[in-house]
């Protein structure tokens, strides 16, 4: 009979990294190493769990997401498997000497290749698995970059739309809102399940039972199961604000990474179109010649 997995949501995310076009090994990497070192002491079968994981992503993820790893790891007050420090670099050192010298060599705040990643992941993850990102979601640095909470116009506005049922306007408010792309908008708005919904409702600071007039109306899908709903609603409970701000700053951070790099050159191409046109009209001034008295002027010069 096979040994129940320590972490079971993740088989699922494990599936994700074999997805085309998204790569989640990095932050599946940072996920999972998380999770083991908020325990002080973890069993064999634990340990041995999280090194054959571990061991397999760090040999294909990025430099500074093994940096990240590595410092996290360096910190640890327990344990870490053997295998996996000696993958890293690192040296097993006494839980005191570790303590005094991760000060010293934890990188500084930097902007991190995987945050990006972990917007398309949570998107694209299931319902238990999108939990899982918010339960480990790292909210220092993100969450004061996060949305601040929305107006009550704002608010009424989203609430309006979802009752008429106009996903157009929905996603329209809520990009605004939150300060993200209109595309990202969208996909939040029609999201068969509903979590990522219930984070931007957090990050805006929107009342419950706002959230749950919204999540009456405006899908169908959802509306009409009231498991869901109810299930929905615990999350919304669950989540913390600060951590729902942290996962909108990674939305936002995705909407950066994708403007268009031509953006500026429009605002330019209006002045030298202005410059241009002023251009011409001074060439053209001296061409008025096509008053009588300009045609008499030039006959009396024939002459």
């Amino acid at each position: 009979m096979p040994k129940p997995s320590a972490y079971p949501p993740l088989d699922g995310l494990l599936d994700l990294a074999c997805r085309d076009g998204v790569d989640i090994r990095p932050t599946l990497l940072r996920v999972i190493t998380d999770l083991y070192v908020q325990k002080p002491v973890h069993t064999a079968d634990e340990e041995t769990q999280y090194a054959e994981l571990a061991l397999g992503l760090i040999a294909t993820t990025d430099a500074p997401t093994r940096a990240a790893v590595a410092a996290t790891l360096r910190g640890y007050t327990g344990r870490a498997p053997q295998a996996v420090l000696d993958q890293l670099g690192l040296e097993a050192a006494k839980p005191a000497a570790r303590a005094q010298t991760a000060p010293t060599v934890k990188p500084q705040p930097q902007p991190d290749p995987a945050r990006n990643d972990l917007a398309e992941l949570f998107m694209s993850a299931t319902p238990e698995e999108r939990r899982l990102i918010l339960a480990n979601l790292d909210i220092g640095e993100a969450v004061t970059a996060g949305p601040a909470a929305a107006s009550a116009d704002a608010i009424a506005a989203l609430e309006r739309a979802a009752l008429q049922r106009n996903t157009g306007a929905f996603a329209r408010t809520l990009a605004t809102a939150l300060g993200i792309a209109p595309a990202l908008a969208e996909r939040i708005t029609r999201d068969a399940s509903g979590e990522p919904l219930v984070v931007a409702a957090r990050a805006l600071g929107m009342k419950a039972a706002v959230l749950q007039r919204i999540l009456l109306f405006l899908d169908p899908a959802i509306g009409q199961s009231v498991a869901r709903v109810f299930d929905l609603a615990q999350l919304f409970d669950e989540t913390t604000p600060q951590t729902a701000r942290a996962m909108a700053a990674i939305w936002q951070g995705e909407r950066k990474r994708t403007r268009p790099a031509h953006e500026a050159m429009y605002y330019d191409d209006e002045r030298r179109s202005a410059r241009s046109a002023a251009s011409t009209a001074r060439y053209r001034a001296p061409r008025e010649s096509s008053s009588p008295a300009a045609r008499a002027r030039n006959g009396n010069k024939r002459d």
